[in-house]
């Protein structure tokens, strides 16, 4: 058995070595706060929109030993987050788009896990395209296959996961159009604090905005919109803004940046 359960030619790796990648976490945690259930099942319980930047830190931590750790430590982690899903259940208190007061929610449930699991593997998708590198079909196709693995140490089936990375397109643009998702007004909340209001130092908060201003930006157009974040430019204007940005950090800082620079220390490790 393999000491590990990606090497460094596994796409996950090559795309998750990159402190760029920092910008995905709070974007797949706006969406995964999107979905009522999920919100209730997986986040609410454990206090992550309450503590959001304490839940992001955590995850970051799992997904590091998860992508960079020994098998062994893995396994241990992602047992502990599958023990800690099976003690969550519940009815939703207040209705929530298609969902009435009473819908009954766990947090192991694989539909809620799968959307969690889009989440990420599309931010990552997404903002290494944007600030990194170009990531055609196949190494999407590679990139999914490897969060496949993810999900099945977090408690999903094969069965229960896309198959190939057309699926999984096919799976993210029927949630995005269908009725499952909307942002509840508690969600709404929480994520204006999140995007708009961090606990920082002032002399940070130029950087945090700019930070969130990109969080915002590349979020689906209508997460972005049902989350109310009007107050920020014209959807044409954010684009041409961050994409400019990106052009110029893709193209003339990211590769000139030395390794100890550019790669997660746990990457140098790994």
């Amino acid at each position: 058995m393999a000491a590990e359960y990606f090497t460094d030619a596994s796409p996950i790796r090559r795309v998750h070595r990159e402190r760029a990648m920092a910008l995905a976490g709070p974007r797949a945690l706006l969406m995964q706060a999107a979905h009522p259930l999920a919100v209730s099942g997986l986040l609410a319980h454990s206090s992550a929109l309450e503590e959001p930047y304490e839940r992001l830190m955590r995850t970051a931590e799992v997904m590091s030993t998860v992508t960079f750790g020994p098998r062994a430590d893995t396994d241990r982690v992602t047992r502990r987050v599958r023990a800690m899903h099976r003690r969550v259940s519940g009815t939703l208190r207040e209705p929530a788009g298609s969902f009435p007061a009473g819908t009954p929610y766990r947090a192991d449930d694989p539909a809620l896990l799968l959307w969690v699991l889009y989440t990420l593997v599309d931010s990552a998708i997404v903002v290494y395209r944007k600030y990194v590198g170009e990531l055609d079909d196949a190494e999407q196709a590679g990139l999914w296959q490897d969060y496949r693995v993810v999900g099945k140490l977090f408690g999903l089936r094969q069965g229960d996961m896309p198959r190939g990375i057309e699926e999984l397109r096919d799976y993210g643009a029927q949630m995005l159009a269908g009725p499952t998702l909307v942002v509840s007004d508690w969600a709404r909340t929480r994520a204006r604090a999140i995007v708009l209001d961090p606990p920082v130092p002032r002399t940070a908060r130029p950087l945090v905005e700019a930070v969130n201003f990109v969080t915002i930006a590349l979020l689906p157009e209508r997460i972005r919109r049902e989350y109310g974040f009007s107050a920020l430019p014209p959807a044409w204007v954010r684009r041409a803004l961050v994409s400019g940005g990106a052009e110029y950090v893709k193209r003339g800082v990211i590769p000139f940046l030395p390794a100890r620079l550019r790669y997660v220390p746990v990457a140098h490790a790994a």
